[in-house]
């Protein structure tokens, strides 16, 4: 095992840290939608195809989903707060490359660099796990999640307004701008996070999963240009299941895997995940579908005839109403659980699909279709980190949470292409210009629907909690964080960190350790050396103490994986004793 050791303790974070986060998660979800207003005119911009020209949004989409596990699996390695910060960096070298160059194959490197920033998103919910009270935690979460939205629903306007009125490579200066303001305020505001997975990085893992991630995404996004039945496509495909199915075998025998995949099949893991791309479906087919609308001409006898500005406008309560819905989400899965509210936000979406079906004639219309859509992806967004970290260890936080973006991420890009191969197939031509038709946003808002209902069915089969009537405000974080522990000792390992002079030890790190030598969980021992490990299943274990100025024990135990807490007292150096 490794141990390491964090830059600044986690206690000394502030009230700021939580709005500097979500700020960083909003200032990477922009480059998702940064280029939307220029989408059209990017062939004539890189003086290139439009078949080429696609790949400066293709590139973004594949370095994003490659990146979120791996940059959360080495935050969970390495510290959270320092993969946020090289994220960032990265996003902002890659800024800066596109705001100097028009040349196609320097763009794509551009945007591919940007890409990489999504794992800042995992990064930041874990940072907030680590650090915050758990009263705290619920809205935080929440809002961090909601950012992917946020910022794509904000960069709209904003982005409009810019290349309306000024040269399009100024939307990079921008970026590049906002990001280093994040950094600056990352390196101030936000502390390291005390929590360390034990182990080493999975390269192979990592390599593993990355080609199986480009040759299952890359198809999707390019398939209406290449053909969906043709040789390439479908070849890709076959080649990326191959890949992953082999790197799934890998990964199930590698001792500190990229991802557990053990983990992963847990039901609350594994039906948060797929629901994950449901939502991802639902949200993406608004943002595809309104913003067209509204800027057709009247004369087509449905466009709502707007320009690119003011149709940015109209469509920003969408994620506005995402950040809005985080407070309002805390209060409800404090007293219902992540799991009712996850039901509820689809049942939402699906209200503001159905009446978007006959929502379309009229410029407010779309407030009404975006609010409605707005609150209901937001308190979807805000569940899944919530049921992710309810089902995995502290020291998994990061690689589970970028696992769920990742499936987020996968399914916008499916909807991408679906709803991208709909409104193609059922455009008028006129002139030689291929304009969507009515028929194609109905059908549009009816496959996301249908993809709510199959979310809200994977969402009924994910484990349910009893509501808990403990008070959600504490005096302090010391308060919590015992509160918590006396919650988590109902199933697991109970007892005291002291020292040679039997006094008690804080802050050490107390491991626990499975019978095939993997990590199962991580703590840190509270200010009276009282520490509390769940166990997954019954079993043999160790349970291994290590801080500070003091030698390593580790000491043998077993649980039987019922409710009785089993008492285990550490002592540094020495014997175990018994409680």
């Amino acid at each position: 095992m490794t141990q390491t050791t964090t830059d600044r303790p986690a206690d000394r974070a502030s009230g700021a840290v939580v709005p500097v986060l979500a700020f960083a998660g909003i200032v990477v979800a922009v480059m998702q939608t940064l280029l939307v207003p220029v989408i059209k005119d990017l062939p004539q911009l890189l003086d290139t195809t439009p078949s080429n020209a696609t790949w400066v949004l293709t590139s973004t989409l594949l370095s994003g989903a490659v990146a979120t596990p791996i940059m959360g699996r080495l935050g969970d390695l390495y510290g959270k707060r320092r993969m946020l910060i090289l994220s960032l960096a990265v996003m902002v070298v890659g800024a800066l490359v596109s705001a100097l160059t028009s040349d196609l194959l320097l763009m794509i490197t551009g945007r591919t660099l940007q890409g990489f920033a999504m794992g800042a998103i995992p990064l930041g919910i874990g940072l907030m796990r680590d650090m915050l009270p758990r009263e705290k935690l619920g809205s935080a979460m929440a809002l961090m999640s909601s950012s992917i939205g946020v910022g794509g629903g904000l960069a709209l306007p904003a982005a409009a307004l810019v290349a309306q009125n000024s040269d399009w490579h100024t939307l990079y200066y921008g970026a590049a701008g906002l990001g280093l303001l994040a950094i600056a305020l990352t390196l101030l505001v936000v502390p390291e996070s005390p929590m360390r997975a034990e182990g080493t990085f999975d390269l192979p893992g990592a390599i593993g999963l990355s080609a199986g991630l480009v040759l299952f995404l890359l198809p999707i996004t390019k398939g209406s240009d290449w053909g969906w039945t043709s040789g390439t496509t479908l070849g890709l495909f076959a080649a990326s299941a191959v890949v992953l199915l082999l790197w799934g075998v890998m990964e199930l025998r590698v001792k500190a895997p990229l991802v557990d995949l053990r983990t992963t099949a847990r039901p609350a893991v594994l039906f948060t995940n797929l629901a994950s791309i449901m939502v991802g479906v639902s949200f993406y087919v608004v943002s595809l579908v309104l913003p067209q609308l509204l800027q057709l001409p009247k004369s087509t006898g449905y466009g709502l005839g707007q320009s690119m500005v003011v149709a940015g406008l109209l469509v920003a309560p969408l994620g506005l109403t995402m950040m809005f819905t985080a407070p309002v989400y805390a209060r409800l899965s404090a007293k219902y659980g992540p799991k009712v509210t996850l039901i509820l936000g689809l049942l939402i979406i699906a209200i503001g699909y159905g009446a978007g079906l006959g929502l379309m004639s009229a410029a407010w219309q779309s407030l009404v279709i975006s609010v409605l859509l707005g609150a209901g992806i937001g308190l979807a967004y805000s569940s899944l980190p919530a049921l992710i970290v309810g089902a995995v260890p502290a020291s998994e936080t990061g690689a589970a949470n970028g696992l769920n973006t990742l499936m987020r991420s996968i399914g916008t890009s499916v909807s991408s292409a679906v709803i991208g191969m709909v409104l193609a197939n059922t455009a008028n031509n006129v002139g030689g210009v291929e304009i969507p038709t009515m028929h194609g946003f109905r059908v549009s808002f009816l496959i996301a629907t249908g993809a709510v209902a199959v979310g809200l069915l994977l969402a009924l089969f994910l484990p349910g909690r009893r509501p808990s009537n403990k008070p959600q405000l504490r005096a302090s974080s010391e308060e919590d964080a015992a509160l918590e522990r006396a919650e988590q000792v109902l199933r697991g390992f109970r007892g005291r960190v002291l020292g040679a002079d039997g006094s008690p030890v804080a802050r050490a790190k107390v491991t626990l350790i499975d019978r095939r030598g993997r990590q199962a969980g991580a703590t840190l021992s509270a200010e009276d050396g009282s520490y509390a490990l769940t166990v997954p299943a019954q079993g043999s274990y160790v349970v291994a103490a290590r801080a500070q100025g003091h030698g390593p024990l580790a000491s043998s135990a077993t649980h039987a994986g019922d409710e009785r807490p089993v008492d285990l007292d550490l002592s540094l150096p020495g014997e175990t004793v018994s409680a």
